[in-house]
């Protein structure tokens, strides 16, 4: 499955923010666990369809609100082995949402490092889009949150050493006296769609990208620290919390005083304002929306 937004712009175009990418991403979750892959054409097509059909439910410019899409690709067929179907439907759902926090951008949240559970195997199918990703999260999820936690941090299933991501979003670290921008390289990681926009952002901006392994103790090198992806762009981390199993003794990560950093506020504004329309799209990521 894949999750992507429509945004409408002040003069009243509908886009959609990098389809393309969800295309590819989907095509690449397909090759893996043996489904037909939606050629990028069809797959945008029935992008276009499906927003042209709901284009009523975009919120306007200026509420902050989208349109959320959910592509959605299952086996239909009658079988029941543990085989590929013989059959496979495709479907679009799409459902009105606004900010994710109120304001757009939430207060640094407290995250908490899984160490009793993990979310995908070093050799697994943690690179790709599929339900079972989401499902190992949510027990350790609702544990942590229970807990006083908003928010998981998986480490590496084999070594446990190397930050991996969060529960439904990637990792990124700042350092602001370096100007750096990193975030994980990992075959266990989902690549993010809303990530791979903010790094090249960050490019922009004159940041130094980085993708590779980020060991845990990285953490206390960090000025800022952000979960990204879709849903809510961009949350601030105030703190990663990890509890040594057999002690019970806490280590606690602290960023930015538990205030949202400038870099955070630059990179979430910056993409914002790019799907909103309100600064020169000079990468080409919105498809406009054809209403006629």
């Amino acid at each position: 499955f894949e999750g992507l937004k429509a945004f409408c712009h002040e003069n009243g175009e509908v886009v959609c923010f990098r389809p393309e990418e969800n295309a590819a991403r989907m095509q690449s979750s397909c090759r893996r666990i043996l489904m037909p892959e939606l050629p990028t054409d069809k797959f945008c097509d029935a992008v276009q369809k499906v927003v042209q059909d709901n284009i009523e439910y975009v919120p306007p410019y200026g509420s902050n609100g989208a349109l959320y899409i959910r592509p959605l690709l299952f086996g239909s067929g009658p079988r029941i082995g543990l085989q590929p179907a013989d059959e496979y439907t495709f479907i679009i759902l799409v459902i009105p949402v606004g900010d994710y926090y109120q304001g757009g951008l939430s207060k640094p949240v407290d995250a908490l490092v899984i160490t009793d559970y993990d979310r995908a195997a070093p050799q697994g199918v943690g690179a790709v889009k599929v339900a079972g990703n989401y499902a190992a999260d949510l027990l350790p999820n609702m544990e942590s949150k229970k807990k006083g936690f908003p928010i998981s941090l998986y480490l590496d299933a084999k070594t446990q050493t190397m930050i991996e991501e969060f529960s439904t979003s990637n990792f990124v670290g700042i350092n602001n006296s370096k100007k750096l921008y990193v975030t994980p390289k990992s075959n266990s990681v989902l690549p993010s769609i809303t990530n791979k926009s903010l790094m090249q952002i960050a490019r922009d901006e004159g940041y130094t990208v980085e993708e590779r392994d980020v060991p845990l103790e990285e953490l206390a090198d960090f000025d800022e620290v952000l979960a990204v992806g879709t849903a809510v762009v961009v949350t601030p981390v105030g703190s990663v919390t990890i509890v040594d199993s057999e002690t019970g003794k806490e280590k606690v990560y602290e960023f930015g005083n538990r205030e949202i950093g400038e870099s955070t506020k630059q990179l979430y504004q910056r993409v914002r304002a790019i799907q909103n329309g309100e600064v020169d799209d000079r990468h080409g990521w919105n498809m406009k929306i054809h209403n006629d």
